[in-house]
């Protein structure tokens, strides 16, 4: 545990972080292991299982299912850059995760998260260019606009995962080395943090309740655009496709955004890790898990191509 001198001020600091987790018995702990585990293991087949069908069917070829394919690759890596440690912790007697190991496990995080709240937004002005301006959509949203906007969302996230990450880890963490959660996080360790983190809380909650509360009302915004073009229509059955298909999306946002805005952008976040545990295993597993079975459930031509995908491959 090396030491740092400032003025008159000798401080050590930590170069290993403790995971602590989850408290309870061994029992507890199993059951833990085995929720956790099936949760991993159905975002994990469910995300794949989006991203082949999209890629080997043809007909999916499209804006809306090029960012669906997208949010289930962020799905599937923001999981796996948590879950598996925190699966192998449960039996750990250590729990020990390296000072590198706990900036580059945050680092990703934030940036995949980030990214997927940039995609929803994305995908909400996909959804309003194609409804509510149909003509311009083929131009509007072509092939290398789609892409840039996928690369606009992965540069907000990296900004956002390159400030966090920087303002976090050169606190000093001289007091503990003891993390009251099950993977690395802005909260906790601000919680374990000896020096002034006034500003690291005013750039967590002002840059995520900023992401959090423009984005939402940008998706608002666009799904209120898009529910009056919705109710102008003739036809019922392309009325009931469109709600089905945004009804999904909206969804999606609202638990991504509702569980995110209780963890970072709400007053009394960091003292109330309890709570923040059990937020942070919806957005780190439940959602993740539930993204590819709302869009595959409410949609007809996912459903349609995992149907083709089968019959072709019982054929062959």
């Amino acid at each position: 545990m090396p030491s740092h001198s400032n003025g008159n001020l000798s401080m050590a600091y930590f170069q290993d972080f403790v995971l602590e987790g989850f408290g309870g018995g061994l029992e507890t702990q199993a059951l833990l292991f085995a929720v956790f585990l099936a949760l991993y293991m159905v975002t994990v087949l469910g995300n794949l299982l989006m991203i082949i069908v999209i890629t080997l069917d043809a007909r999916l070829h499209s804006p809306m299912y090029f960012f669906l394919k997208n949010l289930s690759f962020l799905d599937l890596c923001y999981s796996s850059v948590i879950t598996p440690n925190a699966l192998a912790n449960f039996f750990s007697s250590s729990k020990i995760i390296t000072f590198a190991g706990c900036a580059t496990q945050f680092f990703f995080f934030s940036l995949l998260a980030t990214t997927e709240g940039f995609l929803l937004g994305v995908m909400a002005y996909d959804r309003f260019m194609a409804i509510c301006s149909p003509l311009r959509y083929p131009i509007t949203m072509c092939q290398s606009a789609c892409t840039r906007l996928v690369l606009g969302a992965y540069c907000g996230g990296c900004l956002n995962s390159v400030v966090q990450t920087s303002f976090t880890f050169h606190l000093p963490f001289c007091s503990s080395n003891r993390i009251n959660h099950f993977f690395c996080d802005v909260p906790p360790l601000l919680q374990i943090a000896c020096g002034n983190t006034a500003i690291n809380e005013l750039l967590l909650f002002g840059i995520c309740g900023f992401m959090i509360v423009g984005l939402a009302f940008v998706i608002l915004i666009s799904y209120g655009y898009i529910t009056v073009t919705i109710l102008r229509m003739s036809s019922g059955a392309g009325r009931r496709k469109v709600f089905s298909t945004c009804g999904s999306h909206m969804t999606v946002v609202t638990l991504f955004f509702g569980t995110l805005f209780v963890m970072y952008a709400q007053p009394g976040a960091i003292e109330s890790m309890e709570q923040g545990k059990v937020v942070s295993v919806f957005y780190t597993l439940v959602i993740p898990m539930l993204n590819p079975l709302i869009y595959s459930l409410r949609n007809k031509d996912v459903k349609e191509a995992v149907q083709r995908l089968g019959q072709k491959h019982m054929t062959m």
